[in-house]
């Protein structure tokens, strides 16, 4: 099954509620911090709530 890796690239500041939490839920705290989820549904609906502040990349395990 495929991986998502989702760097942070841009800042949280100035951002709303929902979108500080969904990087939260996803593990980012810091710009330039990188995480690998699954490549599941739900993991693609937090990447689209912040899809301006993240970098996507899919990795074949």
């Amino acid at each position: 099954m495929a991986t998502l890796r989702i760097t942070q690239v841009k800042s949280r500041i100035g951002t709303k509620q929902n979108q500080r939490d969904t990087l939260r839920s996803l593990g980012l705290r810091k710009i330039r911090q990188t995480v690998e989820r699954p490549d599941d549904p739900q993991t693609r609906g937090y990447v689209h709530t912040v899809r301006h502040l993240v970098t996507v990349e899919e990795v074949q395990a």
